[in-house]
């Protein structure tokens, strides 16, 4: 065969042209019977998702770094992740020091958690201070220089692409700030409507005029900024995405129950997994369980989901339920 093409001579292939290999091609093949490989999570082929806290003391003081939030174990991967398809980190940056990023990812998105600095993408300058969401596409050269004391909490969803074993190679969107300023103005608008309390969620989604049709923050990411007022109980829903939470602001008395039964009567989870939020916590939501929120304290808290339901809207994958309280 040459160049994908057989060779003839007088009518017949020409075996001089084609090198024999003795290779057993069916050494990998399997087969099962189907009700034994329909479900592989249900009969613990590969591992579920597990509900994970990770807390400020991670990053709130000492050196300029980088930590991963890295599951890989729970996860049974050969490469960093946090979920299947992100990896989630906590920078952080002292004054004056810097720290460069060039990942093989399609989307980055960083939320400052605190502190003020710029960043240099590709040689253009992008200023960012405490609240700003900033996203870099794919291919970016970053240089991340604090101008005070900076602490980031960053995404990427490079374990997707390690998975499906493939590089980044298109940038499908510019480099894009969501400032604190915005953010707060935009979710004023939605806790100010009169018909707020009866909506599940009281959140606004940050989207990317380049994805008019996931409306979400990149092609593959999806981020919420959403508050729970004082005194409040969000109804469970569920999702079939992950969501890497991060706690904006929260007082003592405010925490997530997950569970993967309701209550058909009282619509409220049975036997739940309680998750108390904590100023600058990270916690994992696995997919597909019912999760609510409850604040009984006296001041609003405020969180922040980023998920792969950027791939999942695109997929017609991510099925969100709402339960709503009697």
């Amino acid at each position: 065969m040459l160049g994908g093409l057989n060779v003839y001579k007088n009518g017949n292939l020409d075996n001089s042209s084609i090198r024999s290999i003795n290779e057993n091609w069916t050494r990998e093949a399997l087969f099962y019977e189907y009700t034994t490989a329909a479900d592989p999570i249900g009969n613990g082929i590969i591992s579920g998702i597990p509900i994970k806290e990770f807390n400020p003391q991670l990053y709130d003081s000492g050196e300029t770094r980088i930590v991963k939030l890295d599951l890989s174990n729970e996860l049974k991967t050969k490469y960093a992740a946090t979920s299947p398809s992100l990896l989630a980190h906590f920078i952080r940056i002292n004054t004056n020091d810097s720290i460069s990023t060039s990942p093989n990812a399609t989307s980055e998105l960083y939320y400052v958690i605190s502190g003020r600095g710029r960043s240099n993408v590709n040689g253009q300058l992008i200023n960012w201070k405490k609240g700003d969401f900033l996203t870099i596409p794919s291919g970016s050269v970053s240089h991340h220089t604090a101008l005070e004391d900076a602490t980031i909490y960053y995404i990427l969803d490079t374990p997707l692409l390690n998975y499906l074993g493939v590089k980044a190679t298109e940038a499908r969107f510019k480099p894009t700030l969501f400032t604190a300023e915005q953010t707060k103005a935009k979710l004023d608008e939605v806790v100010n409507a009169p018909d707020a309390h009866l909506n599940n969620r009281i959140s606004i989604l940050l989207n990317n005029q380049n994805f008019d049709q996931t409306l979400t923050i990149t092609h593959v990411l999806w981020a919420m900024f959403g508050i729970v007022p004082a005194g409040s109980d969000q109804a469970p829903h569920s999702h079939k995405s992950v969501a890497l939470d991060f706690v904006v602001y929260a007082a003592p008395g405010t925490y997530t129950l997950v569970g993967d039964k309701i209550d058909p009567i009282t619509k409220k989870i049975i036997d739940p997994i309680r998750v108390d939020w904590v100023t600058g916590k990270a916690f994992i939501t696995p997919p597909g369980l019912c999760h609510s929120h409850h604040n009984e304290s006296e001041e609003p808290a405020f969180i922040i989901p980023i998920q792969d339901a950027g791939l999942q809207t695109y997929l017609r994958t991510l099925d969100i339920q709402f339960t709503h309280y009697n």
